[in-house]
């Protein structure tokens, strides 16, 4: 029983997802797609930061929306610009676990006897990590669908598991593309 309960929670995902959209938006309308083609503004080409980080992610949304039957072309005759954006956030958790309910038949000082409550605290600090994937109509130039996914950042020991974790992010975000 304890082995199937140890499979059980770690086969589930952490992974929270989240997606918006135009309701107005006829989903079907869109067949090709391009990324979104980065800005010639003085100072705004700089070195990306995790150049790795970014392939994984672009190979991963290639491949999820080539699996949707989307076919990747030039951003001039795309139906669609997509985009993605990345954030980190410390976050802070705080557990308190009581224990020692009721009677105590121990001595304490004087008192032969102690009822309460004893508490122990916790407190972690963790990094949080948010991936949005924005599908932007490429003629009006407007955003008519984000989709978000958000998880706890881990320390993966090798570049397979970050390549994995990047792919089951992205999946996660794009199953709820289109919206049914």
């Amino acid at each position: 029983m304890l082995v199937a309960m140890a499979l059980l929670i770690t086969g589930c995902s952490s992974i929270s997802t989240d997606a918006d959209f135009d309701t107005q938006t006829d989903f079907n309308r869109y067949q090709t797609w391009a990324w979104v083609e980065s800005s010639e503004a003085v100072g705004e080409q700089q070195y990306h930061v995790d150049g790795l980080t970014d392939r994984r992610i672009r190979n991963a949304i290639n491949r999820e929306l080539t699996a949707r039957g989307l076919t990747q072309v030039d951003a001039a005759q795309a139906d669609m610009l997509v985009n993605y954006l990345t954030q980190t956030e410390k976050k802070v958790n705080v557990d308190t676990f009581y224990s020692s309910f009721g009677y105590h038949p121990y001595y304490y000082g004087r008192y032969p006897f102690h009822t309460g409550i004893h508490a122990d605290t916790r407190v972690r600090e963790y990094q949080e990590g948010t991936l949005v994937v924005d599908l932007i109509d490429r003629q009006s130039k407007s955003l008519f669908w984000r989709g978000s996914g958000t998880d706890t950042v881990k320390e993966y020991k090798n570049p397979q598991q970050r390549t994995d974790q990047v792919n089951e992010v992205v999946n996660l975000i794009l199953q709820q593309y289109p919206p049914q």
